[in-house]
């Protein structure tokens, strides 16, 4: 007799697909911003030069963004103490360290070492310290990105402060009206905005051409870079617009000729809509920019001060060619090496603050400064330092091309030291925005002697 056979047994139920949860987007912000906690010292100095400097007029005291970087320096010790290892690279070291040796010997062989004293301290703040402390808190090209977007919300705030100042003729007095932009710097610093803007309008150019394409990234640089050039025309600084362009042009020709003749399309057309269509200080700009030309024919009293005080500077030099006067020596030997023609002070008024004279106190040319009050071995120090970083940079620059590295990095760090150094052509350190350019020097140096994603973690550079 045959068996039956048994019933098959139920089939176990089906285990439930896992889902992946995914973040949500104020858990993927809590955690993005977690992983840039280091970067909040740096970005407070950034974010502080949009408070007004105090003081009062012509004060040239400390603001809070210097108290700022002074607190990121005393940071990154604390961490390569607890971390007990080498923070930089001898390349970095050498290279950054290099102005010690000019500053030192200048300060040593013034004239006057009470004023020096405060002259070196400055210096090691601008041109050593606070570039060392970005080059050991920024990690990888990210932290870097931040950076710069962090500088482009300043010029932001700066330039639309500046645009007010400009529509409601509340800004520093230029010819007469109290129209010229200078943010919340004041008329004592014209140049204070127009920086700022600058560095925003580089830095969103270079974010944008490394970016994607057809990125959300990318529109969104374009359209602060764009909005950026209304404060920086407003500005009426000559020597912003001059470095501007020409370290825009470079960021363009970097990524491509074609690519830079359809920018130049686009940046004269924006031109002709501001200043024809929309009357953005057409007559004042169209002054100003053929006083650009008039170097020699028919110069206006700024030029003819400057060229002045670049012959006072060179005569400087002239009599003590190794070491210069001193640092801070060049007021003191200013009227002594210059021609009756310089007026020795400048007219300043509007943006809140009354009439006054303001000494001029420099020779608007960090290279001749430098030169008269460093004397060749500051000059060899300092500039030869600042040629490394440019060398190192480019060369990076070319070993991320062939890699198929992104561009951005390079495009930010390189634009920014190629303005500075030619805006030093035509000003020179001073003012509240000055820690800024510290800012900058530091960008630059971390991509042309670090510019590698760090390990996680790393307090700096490792050799």
């Amino acid at each position: 007799m045959a068996v039956p056979a048994a019933p098959a047994a139920p089939a176990a139920p089906a285990a439930p697909a896992t889902a992946v949860r995914r973040p949500r987007v104020p858990e993927a912000w809590a955690a993005a911003a977690a992983g840039r906690a280091h970067l909040l010292p740096l970005l407070a100095v950034v974010a502080l030069l949009a408070v007004p400097p105090g003081g009062g007029p012509g004060s040239g005291g400390a603001t809070v963004a210097d108290a700022a970087s002074g607190l990121l320096v005393v940071w990154c010790l604390v961490r390569l103490a607890r971390a007990r290892v080498r923070p930089l690279s001898r390349l970095a070291a050498v290279v950054i360290g290099l102005p010690v040796a000019g500053l030192c010997a200048a300060a040593a062989t013034a004239h006057d070492p009470a004023a020096a004293l405060p002259g070196l301290v400055r210096h090691l703040q601008v041109f050593v310290l606070v570039p060392a402390a970005v080059v050991l808190t920024v990690r990888d090209r990210r932290d870097l990105a931040v950076v710069a977007w962090a500088l482009i919300g300043l010029a932001l705030v700066q330039g639309g402060v500046g645009v007010v100042q400009y529509a409601t003729g509340t800004g520093a007095s230029y010819q007469g009206e109290d129209i010229r932009a200078v943010g919340t710097f004041g008329p004592t610093d014209v140049m204070g905005m127009a920086t700022v803007v600058a560095y925003g309008i580089v830095a969103a150019v270079g974010l944008a051409l490394g970016a994607p394409a057809r990125s959300r990234a990318r529109t969104a640089a374009l359209v602060c870079a764009a909005l950026l050039a209304v404060p920086l025309v407003l500005s009426f600084s000559r020597g912003a617009w001059i470095a501007t362009l020409l370290a825009c042009a470079a960021q363009l020709v970097v990524t491509g000729p074609l690519r830079a003749l359809k920018a130049a399309l686009a940046a004269g057309a924006l031109a002709v809509v501001l200043v024809g269509g929309l009357g953005v200080g057409s007559a004042v700009v169209q002054e100003r920019v053929a006083s650009i030309t008039q170097v020699t024919a028919a110069p206006d009293r700024s030029v003819t001060d400057r060229y002045t005080m670049w012959a006072a500077a060179a005569g400087m030099w002239r009599d003590e060619p190794l070491t210069g006067v001193g640092l801070k020596g060049f007021p003191a030997y200013r009227d002594s090496h210059a021609s009756l023609a310089l007026s020795s002070a400048g007219d300043t008024a509007g943006a809140g603050m009354a009439f006054r004279r303001q000494p001029l106190l420099s020779p608007h040319n960090m290279y001749l400064l430098v030169l008269a009050e460093q004397g060749l071995l500051g000059l060899l120090a300092l500039a030869g330092g600042w040629l490394a970083l440019l060398l190192c940079g480019c060369r990076r620059l070319r070993a991320a091309r062939r890699d198929g590295r992104p561009l951005d990095a390079a495009l930010v760090a390189l634009g920014l030291l190629g303005w500075q150094l030619t805006d030093f052509l035509y000003a020179d350190i001073g003012g509240p925005s000055t820690v800024l350019t510290a800012v900058v020097l530091g960008v630059a140096a971390w991509w042309a002697l670090a510019g590698r994603d760090a390990p996680a973690g790393a307090p700096g550079v490792r050799a």
